[in-house]
């Protein structure tokens, strides 16, 4: 009888250290870290899209949840992204997709988009005659009709992104201007600009251009794209963009009023922002800036994440430079992804949570299979970037075409450990756009 209670004990034991061990473990990730749900699918024949999507986190009320996806859908959730409401997005200056969303910190969501005003499309010489935001003051229900961005016909404007002031609420847009878009003549070029709101984006301010270089307008390597800017600890603005195999990086530290009259080349990148990757008719590396502004320890550190093929046209691989001294300096490209494959890892973006400081990389993942089917990772680093554990979070790998549009992005957006990703799928020639309820614990 001793022998069998010593024998129960020691189990016992055992089992409570197990336990422990894995709680300490997972103590972090609440159940359901995996849990999928699709936001939104349309059939193919049914018009463009659901793709390129863009999501964010109302910081007044983390249940509500807006995301936007080509040509004109709006998906808005008020029970964390558990389900969510598609609706078409309508302005009198015409909805032609790059969607970009974000929200101030009084709950209003802002969508910045491409114009259409003939509706028409690629029809109308008018095509991309300016940016479009529209506002939302009820967590996505609604919109407004929208207010004109950088209008300078007959040049087109093209690949915007939005980002709020935190501090003040300004609302700032960073975009590419093309004298006239894919046009071979040497004297059409390509360039950076900048524009802000201050009334909760009802009037802009005039564009102000931002790169010291201007590139050519064949949506190539050395056409100067992928501005996404970003607010640091202290109102300033960052913003990166890529160029002939460089990645470039500007800030104004008044609001954007001035600018560096040279931009600082942050690292190489070594094939260009524009590859191949089998299985997609076309897809980037063009990098996402973001800044801490946290009260952690790597307050006011500056993170650039994009993707190249330096290691291999076959060998496509997710990077991440930072700097802390204000942009000045920056380390070594880091690579993300731990495969030892020479498989292809793309599309990615980044989040970094306000509130921790903590680093959330999304990307699509083809390290696992030898044909095109494709997981979504979310990396995480909470030590400022230093180190980063990927983990898979779709619930199963999909399959993509070459001979359906992708979309040029994906998405993620974390606020106090709440984070959602949200990425495109394609499924037996029908396009979905999903999310996954993810908390991380503070």
């Amino acid at each position: 009888m001793i022998r069998y209670l010593l024998l129960f004990f020691l189990i016992l034991s055992y089992s409570t250290y197990n336990l422990k061990a894995q709680q300490n473990k997972t103590s972090k990730l609440e159940m359901g870290f995996f849990k999928n749900v699709k936001i939104f699918e349309q059939k193919r024949g049914h018009g463009m899209g659901p793709s390129e999507p863009s999501i964010f986190i109302n910081p007044k009320n983390t249940n509500n949840i807006v995301v936007g996806s080509i040509i004109d859908f709006v998906h808005s959730s008020f029970d964390g992204g558990k389900t969510w409401e598609t609706n078409r997005l309508k302005s009198s200056m015409g909805v032609w997709g790059d969607p970009s969303i974000t929200a101030d910190n009084k709950g209003n969501f802002y969508y910045a988009h491409l114009s259409d005003p003939d509706g028409t499309n690629w029809s109308s010489d008018k095509i991309l005659d300016r940016m479009v935001v529209q506002k939302s003051t009820d967590g996505g229900k609604t919109w407004s009709d929208g207010a004109a961005v950088g209008m300078n016909s007959p040049k087109q404007q093209d690949k915007e992104w939005l980002a709020v002031n935190p501090f003040n609420n300004e609302i700032y847009l960073t975009w590419t201007e093309f004298d006239r878009y894919n046009s071979q003549n040497p004297n059409d070029k390509s360039r950076i600009l900048f524009s802000k709101s201050a009334d909760d984006g009802l009037s802009w301010s005039k564009p102000i251009k931002l790169s010291q270089f201007e590139g050519n307008t064949l949506d190539d390597d050395k056409t100067v794209e992928g501005a996404v800017p970003s607010v640091g600890p202290n109102g300033e603005i960052f913003v990166a963009w890529s160029f002939d195999d460089k990645i470039y990086f500007d800030k104004s530290m008044d609001g954007g009023l001035t600018w560096l009259k040279k931009d600082i080349v942050v690292c190489d990148q070594p094939g260009g922002w524009n590859f191949e990757v089998p299985g997609l008719n076309r897809t980037n590396g063009m990098p996402i800036t973001g800044v801490d502004i946290s009260e952690n320890k790597f307050k006011g550190t500056i993170y650039i994440n994009f993707s190249d093929q330096r290691n291999g046209e076959n060998d496509t691989d997710i990077f991440i430079v930072k700097s802390t001294d204000g942009g000045n300096h920056w380390s070594s490209p880091k690579r993300i992804n731990q495969d030892k494959t020479k498989t292809h890892q793309f599309l990615t973006w980044m989040s970094i949570d306000p509130k921790t400081g903590f680093i959330y990389i999304l990307y699509y993942d083809k390290s696992k299979y030898t044909n095109a089917l494709t997981d979504v990772v979310l990396a995480i680093s909470t030590n400022g970037g230093e180190s980063f554990t990927n983990t898979s979070i779709s619930e199963k790998p999909f399959e993509t075409n070459e001979g359906i549009f992708f979309g040029d992005y994906s998405n993620i957006n974390a606020y106090n450990g709440i984070v959602r990703p949200v990425w495109t799928q394609q499924d037996h020639g029908t396009l979905s756009i999903w999310t996954a309820l993810i908390k991380f614990k503070p």
